[in-house]
């Protein structure tokens, strides 16, 4: 058991980098088409055209583009949340609502973020929906993400929906590039519902 982990963890990192490889040598050109074919996606989607409140991320690192899905997000009078850095907990994240005049920071990563304003954070499980990055996805609906946990965290939220409440539905974005044969999976990770790209959307379970 000792060697399986070390081993495991080696894997992944060996395929964060083969991916983010693979979808940085996408062009402007192709990210920009790729951002408009997600604007398609997301307007045909039961669960998107009702949610009001919707978390997405300001792309970062060759990921799939969504400054298109956030224009398109205004124009149905959605309010549009990006995930920020915990100032004070530990790989936790907040959520916070991004408009055409939000002031935007870097965090320690380098990532552009809103800059916290507490009057714009809104509590996880009052989110509709949740659009989640990642680094690479399977056909069993597992996700590889950068290694941090962030989300992994935010989604064991779930665990203390109460009965009368609805936890946020979650989907992953990701370019066609990122799919992966049988990703190598972690206890602590979790899988996701469904996953859109800029050609088709896959669900699971």
């Amino acid at each position: 058991m000792s060697d399986l982990i070390p081993s495991l963890a080696t894997t992944r990192t060996a395929i964060r980098q083969q991916i983010r490889q693979r979808r940085q040598q996408l062009s402007i050109q192709q990210q920009q088409q790729a951002g408009l074919d997600l604007v398609l996606q997301f307007s045909q989607h039961p669960h998107i055209q009702s949610a009001q409140h919707i978390a997405l991320y300001l792309h970062n690192d060759g990921e799939l583009d969504t400054q298109a899905v956030i224009d398109w997000c205004w124009q149905q009078d959605k309010q549009v949340y990006i995930p920020i850095l915990h100032p004070f907990s530990h790989k936790q994240l907040l959520f916070t609502r991004l408009t055409a005049t939000t002031p935007l920071v870097k965090n320690k990563y380098g990532i552009s973020e809103p800059r916290l304003n507490v009057t714009d954070v809104i509590p996880y499980l009052q989110l509709d929906l949740v659009c989640s990055p990642l680094v690479a996805f399977d056909l069993a609906g597992n996700r590889l993400g950068m290694g941090g946990g962030y989300y992994d965290r935010t989604f064991s939220q779930h665990q203390f929906v109460r009965r009368d409440q609805q936890a946020p539905y979650v989907l992953g974005l990701a370019h066609d590039c990122q799919q992966h044969d049988n990703l190598p999976i972690a206890p602590w990770d979790m899988p996701i519902k469904e996953i859109i790209t800029p050609s088709r959307t896959l669900l699971f379970g």
